[in-house]
C-alpha cells in the first residue's frame, strides 16, 4: 500500500482537477495558465517528497519561462482551439487507452513506493550516500550524482537542448522577411523602476543557485532558467530592441554553443591528462579536487547553454510576433 499523508491527497487532486479542467476548456489562453498552476502544483509536491531539485526546475521551468513561451505562441496563432480539433476521434483514444493500460499494467511489477527493500534502496543510494563524500567530496549528493556519476547523461541533456533550439531556428528565423523593434509591453514609470531594481537582484541569486548547488538546490539547469527569466523580464517591460542591445543575437548563438562546447572540452581533457572521458579525478592533483573542478566547470557551461537557449527562444518568438 501506499502510504500518502492530507497534503499529498490533496496536491493529487489538484493536479487531476486542473487536468480535466485543461481537457475540457477551449480557451487556450486560460488553459496554458492553467498549465502553469499545474507546474507550480507538481513543483509543490516534489517538494513535500523532499526532491528539492527537481522542483526547484519544475517551478522556474515549468511554471516559469515555459509559460511565458506558450503565451508568445499564442500570439502568433490564436486565442482559442480550433473546433475541427474539438470533435472526439475513436481510433485516438483507442491508442491512448491502450498504451495508458500498458503502462498502468507495467508498474504492477515496480516495488512498492517507499518500500525500503527496494533496488534503489538497497543498491544505487547507499552507494551514493556512504561513498560520495569520498570520491566526489561536494555535500550536495544530488550534484554528485548529475555532475559526476551520470555525467554522461547530463552532456546528454545539455546536447538535447541546444539541438532543440537549433530547431527552433530553423523553424521561425526567415532571413527573408524584415522585423521592427516592438515598445515595450508597458509604458509604467513604476514598472520600470521596479523592474530595474528587481532584474540584478534576480542575476545574482542566479550567480548564488550556480555556484552553490554543490553545497545546497541548484545547478546549471536551475540556475541558467533564473538567469533567463531576469532577461525576459526586463524585454517584456523595456521592449525587444532595447534587450537586443545587451543581448545580441550573435552573442547569443556563441553562448548557446559555447556552454555544450565547454562542457565537451572537459571530457576532452580528463581523457588528454590520462583519464576517461569526463573523469574529473585528474584535472587537479588530487582526485577530490579534480571532481570539484570539473563539476564547476560543466555546471558553468550548462548554465551558459540554458540561459542562452532560453533567452533566444523567447527572443525569436517576440521577433516573429513583429514581422
Amino acid at each position: 500500500m501506499i502510504n500518502l499523508g492530507l497534503i499529498d491527497v490533496v496536491l493529487l487532486a489538484f493536479l487531476v482537477a486542473i487536468t480535466w479542467a485543461i481537457i475540457q476548456l477551449r480557451d487556450l489562453f486560460a488553459a496554458v495558465m492553467l498549465t502553469g498552476i499545474f507546474s507550480l502544483i507538481s513543483a509543490c509536491l516534489f517538494m513535500v517528497m523532499d526532491a528539492v531539485d527537481v522542483a526547484f526546475t519544475e517551478a522556474a521551468v515549468g511554471a516559469g519561462i515555459s509559460t511565458v513561451l506558450m503565451l508568445r505562441t499564442l500570439a502568433l496563432t490564436s486565442g482559442r482551439s480550433n473546433p475541427r480539433f474539438n470533435r472526439l476521434e475513436l481510433a485516438p483514444l483507442l491508442v491512448v487507452i491502450a498504451i495508458g493500460a500498458a503502462l498502468v499494467y507495467g508498474t504492477f511489477d515496480m516495488p512498492r513506493y517507499g518500500d525500503p527493500q527496494a533496488p534503489i534502496h538497497t543498491y544505487m543510494a547507499p552507494r551514493f550516500i556512504e561513498q560520495s563524500g569520498d570520491e566526489v567530496g561536494i555535500p550536495n549528493i544530488v550534484t554528485s550524482v548529475l555532475g559526476s556519476y551520470r555525467s554522461y547523461d547530463t552532456f546528454g541533456e545539455t546536447t538535447v537542448v541546444f539541438t532543440a533550439v537549433i530547431g527552433v531556428f530553423l523553424l521561425l528565423s526567415d532571413p527573408r522577411r524584415g522585423r521592427r523593434a516592438g515598445d515595450a509591453l508597458r509604458d509604467d514609470i513604476i514598472l520600470r523602476i521596479g523592474t530595474k531594481a528587481l532584474v540584478p537582484f534576480i542575476m545574482v541569486f542566479a550567480l548564488y543557485v550556480q555556484f552553490h548547488g554543490d553545497y545546497g538546490p541548484g545547478g546549471g539547469f536551475q540556475a541558467g532558467v533564473i538567469f533567463a527569466a531576469a532577461i525576459v523580464l526586463y524585454t517584456l517591460v523595456f521592449g525587444l530592441a532595447r534587450a537586443e542591445k545587451i543581448f545580441r543575437r550573435r552573442r547569443l548563438e556563441l553562448l548557446v554553443a559555447g556552454g555544450v562546447l565547454l562542457y565537451g572540452t572537459v571530457g576532452v581533457v580528463s581523457m588528454a591528462l590520462g583519464g576517461n572521458f569526463l573523469d574529473y579525478s585528474v584535472l587537479a592533483h588530487d582526485p577530490v579536487h579534480g571532481q570539484h573542478l570539473g563539476i564547476l566547470l560543466i555546471e558553468l557551461g550548462v548554465g551558459i547553454t540554458v540561459a542562452a537557449v532560453m533567452v533566444s527562444l523567447f527572443f525569436l518568438f517576440v521577433r516573429r510576433r513583429q514581422v
